[in-house]
């Protein structure tokens, strides 16, 4: 007779985080469309050139404000719709692994909502990680980076 295994790897983890901002939505979307654009508004980022622009396929390069880097793929890229995906290539800086986001925004009138949201799984794939590296650091990792990110934009567009 067997018994039933109590021990599990990491479970997939979702962040989403949205912020109403007090400007049309075009405005916005100009302000963070381009995928090498997240130096402009992301207060955690130095630089982050994108070797393709907006193309599928791009490759971005971030390297964080204090040390720290990731690299990034653009996985899908729609201006219309004002929203593009991507998918974490190297994240070190992060404890996270298997990280996919997207980000977009929608508009009422003069007001708009920029939604940034995405799936990962933490960094450490085996049982009882530590807990820099459990699941809850890796959701408050992202959740700070999308929470710092938005709020910095709003600020950002709103001084405007």
């Amino acid at each position: 007779m067997s018994l039933p295994a109590s021990a599990h790897g990491p479970t997939r983890q979702k962040a989403v985080e949205t912020i109403k901002i007090d400007a049309p939505a075009a405005v916005v979307w100009a302000k963070i469309k381009n995928f090498d654009a997240l130096k402009d508004w992301h207060p955690a980022v130095e630089s982050s050139p994108a070797d393709k622009g907006n193309a599928e396929g791009s490759e971005r390069k971030v390297a964080l404000k204090g040390g720290g880097a990731l690299v990034e793929t653009l996985e899908r890229y729609d201006d219309a719709q004002m929203r593009y995906s991507y998918r974490l290539k190297d994240g070190s800086a992060l404890p996270v692994s298997n990280y996919t986001s997207t980000i977009t925004v929608t508009g009422e009138g003069n007001t708009s909502t920029v939604e940034w949201r995405g799936a990962f799984y933490r960094a450490y794939m085996h049982n009882d990680p530590p807990p820099e590296q459990n699941d809850e650091a890796a959701l408050k990792a992202v959740t700070g980076v999308y929470q710092s990110g938005l709020a910095n934009l709003k600020k950002l567009v709103e001084a405007k």
